[in-house]
This record gives structure tokens, C-alpha cells and sequence, in this order.
């Protein structure tokens, strides 16, 4: 065995003994009366068993049914806040649908703490501390806002936002109303069009592949590019982030600037990628922020299993925070296992797609 196989498998020990401890924690946590959250305490009322007693491991989380995220639909919010938190500042923010009552997540440090981490990630050549940021991007009661500010502020800039509403969009979409979509998608480069020209100095800006495109087709119909606009770091994430469109972006958008892809959302945080490029043909591998959050990827039909190496399944997220617990929820995604690498000694997931079986029903807005 190569120097370099054993010390891989040695992080990877060392981050599943890391995880099984973060589980054990999580468990004690939100199943504790004096300081856990009033849901899971109920929770474990009902079903009659006590998680402290009997998850010890990650692996005992299959003890757990799978998470609904129904369950975060109305309220009241509170029931979320673990006691020992009720009296620290709470954030609420919309984690999905676009009709009826949201679905809502309660937040106090941790969407901090995950952009904080993945700050540490970011090559500082192409995102110099203390520059400015253009948040393009969802606007109103979704954490992403709040969090790509924090971003910024860590590294010591200004975030600059603009206006979208992504529920009107997706409506938009339902109804088949092109021309007010285009209006709209106008609207809103417009505003980061102005905010690039207003002499703000901004170097790093977070968008989704959607976005970017027609950000980039706006600025070249002006005359100009991103790079002229003086951006040197683009953070992306979208369901549409295929290889493919990697390719397209590098080749005919970018002009040499630094682009990284993600996939996060609400309940989760933020999931990173190495470096991708023409040497792995732009494909995109994420790895959660273990152990904080745990991506796996299984089988459809058996969500017990796990696939091997290279095989599709369904993405399976657990959440561990002392803020949210989310055991073996089942996103609305599919994608490829891939294994540990020497950045994340854990394992992840590429090809991120929508759920094929779901497809059908999924309408995909500024994502």
C-alpha cells in the first residue's frame, strides 16, 4: 500500500470517528428535556423510544424514519428552536414551494458558521479579502441572501444585492407567461448591470448558471464582459450546474475567471467541489460539510442501501447542527456516489440532477 492510499484511508478513518461523535452529540442535544428541540422531544414521546439511549453511531440513524419536509410547512416556527437557544435572536427562512403556506426553516448562527467554513475554501488570488460582492441572486426570506452577505462581510467586503423573487418566477414559468418572464429576467439584470457600473469596486459575485449566462450576454450586447466589469471570482449553484454547461461556461463566459460550483440549500448549507476544469472534463463532484451535514447517495427503491462507487441513486441528506436535526431526508435529486478525495475524506456526489422519477413535477426557476 502506497504512502499516499494509507494516509487517505487514515483521514477517512479519522473523519468517520469524527462524524460518529458529532452524531452522539446532535442525539444528546435535541433529545435532551432541558435542551432540545420541543419537536424532537415530542417526536420521541410518540414513538416511544429514547435516541439517547440508542443512537450511538451514524449508522444508527437508520433507526429514524426519513424526514418530511412537510413537517416544516406552518407553524409555529418555535417548535424548531432547541430550549437552550429560545432566548438567542431567530431567523425564519422559506425553504421550498411556491404556493399555499412555505415551508420554513428557523436559523440563528448556523448559516453563518457554514459560509464561515466554506470562506475557507475560496482561493484568495481570485477572492482578495476585502473587495466588494454582487449578491445575484434569490432576495426576501431566504437564507441565501443573508448568508453570501455574511460572506462577504467574513472576508471583509460589501455585499451588494438585488431584487428577485423567485416564487413570482417559477409562477411565470407555470402559466406560460414567456414575455413577462424575459421582462422580468431583464429586471433583474439590470439592476446587477447598474450595480457593476456604478463604480463600487466589485471583484466576487454569487449567481446561478441562469443568471450568469444572461448577465454575460447583457454585458457583451454593452460592449464589455465580466472580466471588464472587474470580476476575478464568480461562487455559483444551481440544478442546471451540469458539466456541460461548465464547459460552456469556461469556454465562452468566463474569459479566465475563477468560478466555483456548489450545491446547498435551506436544510442542509452548502456543499463544495474541488477544482474543475478541462483536466477532469469539467466534471463536478460535492462534498458536504461533514460532520455537519452528510450527503449520501441511495438506491430509490431500498433508501437503506447505499449504491457503489460511480452508481446513481437518490441524494439523502442528515443534517447535525445543535440548531436543526434532519435525519435521512430525501431531496428531490439524483446523482453519481463518488469517493473520498484528498480535500473531503468522505464521500461525495456529481452529476446533481433533478430526481428522474419527480422530474416531471419539478419546475425549475432562477436555479
Amino acid at each position: 500500500m502506497s504512502t499516499d492510499i494509507a494516509a487517505t484511508e487514515t483521514r477517512v478513518t479519522e473523519a468517520r470517528t469524527a462524524l460518529d461523535a458529532q452524531v452522539r452529540e446532535i442525539i444528546d442535544w435535541h433529545f435532551d428535556p432541558d435542551t432540545g428541540c420541543p419537536f424532537w422531544l415530542e417526536w420521541a414521546q410518540k414513538a416511544g423510544w429514547d435516541p439517547r439511549q440508542e443512537v450511538r453511531n451514524f449508522d444508527d440513524l437508520a433507526k429514524f424514519p426519513h424526514f418530511e419536509d412537510e413537517w416544516l410547512r406552518g407553524g409555529p416556527v418555535r417548535r424548531w428552536v432547541p430550549k437552550a437557544y429560545a432566548d438567542r435572536p431567530t431567523f425564519v427562512f422559506e425553504t421550498g414551494g411556491t404556493t399555499g403556506i412555505p415551508k420554513s426553516r428557523v436559523a440563528q448562527e448556523d448559516f453563518r458558521t457554514d459560509y464561515e467554513l466554506f470562506s475557507e475554501t475560496l482561493p484568495d488570488e481570485h477572492f482578495p479579502k476585502g473587495s466588494n460582492w454582487l449578491m445575484l441572486g434569490p432576495s426576501g426570506p431566504r437564507r441565501l441572501r443573508l448568508a453570501v452577505e455574511h460572506l462577504a462581510q467574513q472576508r471583509g467586503g460589501i455585499c451588494f444585492c438585488v431584487d428577485l423573487d423567485p416564487r413570482w418566477v417559477i409562477k411565470l414559468i407555470k402559466k406560460g407567461w414567456t414575455d413577462h418572464l424575459k421582462a422580468y429576467q431583464a429586471h433583474v439584470i439590470d439592476q446587477a448591470v447598474t450595480v457593476l457600473s456604478a463604480g463600487h469596486d466589485i471583484k466576487c459575485m454569487f449567481t446561478t448558471p441562469k443568471l450568469l449566462e444572461a448577465l454575460a450576454n447583457r454585458l457583451e450586447e454593452d460592449g464589455s464582459s465580466l472580466k471588464e466589469a472587474g470580476i476575478t471570482g464568480i461562487f455559483a449553484g444551481g440544478t442546471e450546474f451540469t458539466p456541460q454547461w461548465n464547459r460552456f461556461a469556461h469556454e465562452e463566459l468566463l474569459d479566465g475567471i475563477y468560478m466555483t460550483p456548489t450545491y446547498g440549500n435551506t436544510l442542509m448549507g452548502l456543499a463544495a467541489s474541488p477544482p474543475s476544469g478541462p483536466e477532469n472534463g469539467y466534471k463536478i463532484t460535492y462534498y458536504a460539510p461533514q460532520p455537519r451535514a452528510v450527503l449520501q447517495v441511495v438506491d430509490p427503491d431500498d433508501a437503506g442501501r447505499t449504491v457503489g462507487y460511480g452508481e446513481t441513486g437518490r441524494v439523502m441528506l442528515t443534517t447535525l447542527t445543535k440548531e436543526f436535526f434532519v435525519p435521512r431526508f430525501q431531496e428531490r435529486d439524483e446523482g453519481e456516489r463518488e469517493p473520498p478525495c484528498e480535500q473531503y475524506p468522505w464521500d461525495g456526489v456529481s452529476g446533481v440532477r433533478p430526481f428522474s422519477r419527480l422530474a416531471s413535477a419539478t419546475t425549475v426557476g432562477v436555479y
